[in-house]
This record gives structure tokens, sequence and C-alpha cells, in this order.
């Protein structure tokens, strides 16, 4: 927090993450998530209620004077509100990154840019945009090659490069089994099919060929034809630019310094970002 009292830990991350990417000559062109689908509201309100739950218990540490626990809790009931992705949205902006905003899911949104040759690949941290049919996928695209879990254990990471195709192959399924598969071990829109996980859904999709044949066989007593609808026709913005520019220093430091930021660290990044080799992006042999 700023010494207002304000949450500055977005702006922080954006900061040094994303300028740290565009030192090494990676072009990062922002996705937002818009209105999730109705069948999502559901995960959605149990995600509402860990927090909540988490910031009972910080609460009850924070009475008990429980350091650890404090840190452990306070990780868990995080909330960004409207004002913090504005802001967000601001400083990647004057970092002149392209920001889209898509109409629902951003991981449609990306596989719909990666499906276009707009973009060389999506950077998620899950795999939906794999079921959205995104030709290449980077997990855990960060320089620190470490993550802190919900229960504060630090584990190690490094990116990684998935290549739809060679899934497809590799697993001999197609697209459309693929997705069928994750319906049944479950997703964001419905918990699945009791009983089935990986192992027994993979063995379902490949006996059975069409999404009819998968689902009956497995006895799937819900709609699970919106649900696939949903990876399938998602809506996804079909008006954007891509236009990358430069960073705009007097804005970036603006909307910085407001929180408290150190002007020599502003500085110090700024002169980085803007002697970075940015003509040909880099691979992900960098990371190796």
């Amino acid at each position: 927090m700023d010494s207002k009292g304000n949450i500055t830990s977005h702006l922080v991350g954006i900061w040094s993450r994303f300028s740290n990417l565009m030192q090494r000559g990676i072009q990062l062109a922002i996705v937002l998530d818009g209105n999730a689908p109705k069948q999502k509201l559901r995960e959605h309100e149990e995600r509402h209620l860990r927090k909540v739950e988490a910031k009972e218990k910080f609460q009850k540490a924070k009475d008990e004077e429980d350091i650890e626990s404090m840190a452990h809790y306070a990780r868990q009931f995080s909330f960004l509100s409207d004002e913090m992705v504005d802001e967000a949205v601001q400083l990647m902006e004057a970092m002149g990154l392209p920001v889209i905003q898509a109409p629902t899911e951003a991981d449609a949104q990306m596989a719909y840019l990666n499906k276009q040759g707009e973009v060389w690949a999506s950077a998620s941290s899950d795999y939906d945009c794999l079921l959205h049919g995104t030709p290449r996928l980077i997990t855990n695209l960060t320089l620190s090659q470490k993550r802190r879990t919900s229960s504060g254990t630090i584990i190690k990471t490094s990116p990684e490069m998935i290549e739809l195709s060679k899934v497809l192959s590799a697993l001999k399924v197609s697209q459309e089994q693929l997705i069928c598969m994750a319906i049944l071990i479950g997703t964001d829109y419905h918990p699945g099919v009791h009983g089935i996980g990986p192992m027994k859904a993979m063995k379902i999709v490949q006996q059975h060929k069409t999404a009819k044949e998968i689902f009956t066989a497995a006895q799937a007593d819900f709609d699970w034809k919106e649900i696939y609808d949903l990876f399938v026709n998602m809506p996804v913005e079909k008006k954007y630019t891509l236009a990358w520019k430069e960073p705009n220093e007097q804005a970036i430091r603006r909307i910085l310094t407001k929180h408290d930021f150190s002007e020599d660290r502003i500085t110090n990044t700024f002169n980085k970002l803007t002697k970075r080799p940015d003509k040909e992006q880099t691979g992900l042999e960098r990371w190796s």
C-alpha cells in the first residue's frame, strides 16, 4: 500500500514484470476479462465465499498477533476494484502496450487473436485457451521462475510452450474430444461428471468419437451442449487495434509517483525499458 492506504500491488506487478519482459524484446498485448458467462457465476460465488472466510481468519490471526497466519490469509482475500483496473489499464497504455477488452472471457479473446495470426501465442496461467483453440499457449511467463501458492509454499516454475496440434496428436483426440474431456472432468462452468477423472475421461473420449456419443456414454445429466458451446462460440471482440507505442515517461511518472513509487526506481526502469532490444521478439531459450 502507499502512504494513503491505497493498494499498489497491481501497479508494482505490471511495472516490474511487464517492463522486464519488454526489455527482452517481447511484445505484449494485454487482454482483459469482460462479463463472465452466467454459467461461471457459481464459481465466482464460491471464490467470493472463500475470500470472505479468509478475511475472517486473517482478522482472528491479527487479534492473536499471529504474523505468519496473517500473511497466509492476506494473500487469499484480495479484491480487485474498478479503480484498480482503471489504473492498471492507464499504466499499461502509458507503457505503450495495446489493451483489448474482451466481451466475456479473456481466454477466448486471446485464442481468437492467436488463430487470426495477430499474436504469436497466448500467455496464461491456466489451460482454457487450448479449449478455445489457441494454436500456442505459454504458461509461467515470468522472469522470477518461482511462484507462491495459496498455501504460502514457493514452487519453482519456468515458461512452458504448449502447441495444440502436438497435444491433440499425442493424445490421439480431436479438438471436439479435448473439449468434451475437459467438460467431463470439470470446468469453471460446471463441476463435471461425478466419478470421472482424467484417466476415465480419456478412455471415454477415445472410445466414442462425437460429443453426443461421449456424453451419452458418460451418462451426463446436465446440458452439456450449453457448456460445449461456450468453448466453441464464446463471443469475442473483432474490432480492435494492435498498436505498440513508445513508453510515455510523463504519464508513467504521473501514475506511479501518486502512489509513492521511488523516482529513482522509475527512472532506472524507464531507462532500461527505452533501451530494450525490441526490434525482434526473443524465444523461450532465454529462460533456459
